[in-house]
């Protein structure tokens, strides 16, 4: 009845929220499947919709939980407040007194010389790849996994004209470093081949569950790229958890890098803008790139506002979600019935995949009944609740925790997977 339930809720929804429970395959991963969690060769990332239409899974009154990605907090009135009264000027001229005071604060946190305010983390990321690779037919190496490389278009080869070779990232977010020594190339300027000038890191990584790069790695990457005069950019989206999850500074991480890009818009709460960070002649070439994407605003201080309490008040309170996550990741062993499964020592940040011990329930279906209020769920539970999640890579399901969910969200998120769990059973007993 719960599976019955579940296909017709996939059929009632409109289309956009349809498309976050109807997630299809989009590739294929190796044959060895590397992923930590995978079971099978599927590559299945996330599919970004519009919530679930209350009306139509009979949650008009519930209540939602929504963990579908850090990027969906919303600025409190604090940050609306600091926006509002914003100082500003025109930033193409470097006019603007609020955007030069959070690109200086974003040096100093980061230890870096110079930093820049860009609208995103893909045109960061993309500014990064311009600047370094400073011809087209230059190549950089990336994770098989990063962002940059599965979530960006590949704007790296159409918009800068870089050429990818990609390294093999392991469960951890590393990847090995003789392989990467293997990707380098050598005997320029001969006609056949790029020329290698970058390789690109991802901490925390995404794809593989919020992984922190573990310091030792950083060193030996760094190393190895100053060998062969390569430089080194750390897609750092969410290097803020990984900073608090080491209990170390920013600049201790980012010492074994030449750039970085961190993001303000995720945990950090912030709305909009992502800071690009490197040395003083990265930074005054990435201004000109910025400029030809179409990254140059006029008083952006409004924004810039936000991002300064983002850097200034919202670090520490990471370690918050990190623990959330972890308490929801421990109720998911504890569950009984027993029907999930997570890695408690994959589990170091924010982000949090796991799967379903029963293949007969599926990641997208499990997600569609943590989105609707099921049946006798009210009366089991004394209210509904929506828990939003993704079908993820490697048949798993992706949760991730940010300032807009605190502990009672994660503990009526914990009695639904309780609930889900016990319907699920009952089912199952009904039918043998």
């Amino acid at each position: 009845m719960l599976k019955t339930t579940a296909n017709m809720f996939l059929k009632t929804l409109k289309i956009p929220a349809r498309a976050l429970l109807q997630c299809v395959n989009r590739g294929v991963i190796s044959p060895k499947h590397r992923v930590g969690l995978g079971r099978g060769p599927s590559r299945l990332y996330y599919e970004t919709a519009k919530p679930v239409d209350p009306s139509l899974s009979g949650a008009s009154s519930a209540r939602t939980v929504d963990l579908r990605s850090d990027t969906v907090t919303k600025p409190g009135a604090a940050m609306r407040q600091a926006m509002a009264e914003a100082e500003v000027g025109d930033d193409v001229f470097g006019e603007d007194p609020t955007v030069n005071e959070l690109q200086k604060m974003a040096a100093e946190v980061f230890g870096m010389e110079a930093a820049l305010y860009v609208p995103s983390g893909t045109m960061a990321n993309l500014i990064a790849v311009m600047v370094h690779c400073r011809e087209r037919g230059d190549e950089m190496i990336v994770g098989d996994l990063s962002h940059l490389h599965i979530y960006e278009q590949g704007g790296s080869a159409q918009l800068a004209g870089v050429h990818s070779t990609t390294v093999t990232n392991l469960p951890d977010g590393t990847f090995d470093l003789d392989q990467l020594e293997s990707k380098i190339r050598h005997g320029y300027p001969d006609a056949h081949y790029p020329r290698s000038r970058l390789v690109c890191v991802e901490n925390t990584h995404n794809i593989q569950g919020g992984r922190v790069l573990p310091l030792p790695f950083l060193q030996e990457v760094k190393a190895l790229a100053d060998r062969y005069g390569l430089a080194v950019h750390m897609d750092g989206a969410r290097m803020m958890n990984a900073a608090i999850a080491q209990k170390v500074a920013p600049s201790t991480i980012l010492q074994n890098t030449h750039t970085v890009s961190v993001c303000l818009s995720k945990g950090l709460g912030a709305p909009v803008g992502t800071m690009l960070a490197g040395p003083q002649g990265f930074i005054s070439r990435a201004v000109r790139c910025r400029k030809a994407l179409g990254g140059g605003l006029r008083q952006v201080g409004i924004l810039a506002a936000a991002g300064k309490l983002a850097l200034g008040d919202m670090i520490n309170r990471l370690e918050e979600d990190h623990r959330h996550a972890r308490t929801f990741a421990q109720a998911l062993l504890e569950c009984d019935p027993p029907l999930y499964e997570v890695d408690m020592a994959a589990v170091e940040t924010n982000i949090l995949r796991f799967r379903l011990r029963d293949a007969s329930l599926t990641p997208t279906e499990f997600c569609a009944l943590m989105a609707a209020v099921g049946e006798g769920e009210q009366a089991a539970m004394g209210q509904g609740v929506r828990v939003l999640m993704f079908p993820h890579i490697g048949d798993s399901v992706r949760a991730v925790w940010h300032l807009g969910i605190s502990l009672e969200d994660t503990q009526l998120a914990i009695q639904k997977l309780q609930f889900v769990a016990r319907q699920h059973s009952q089912q199952r007993l009904r039918a043998q």
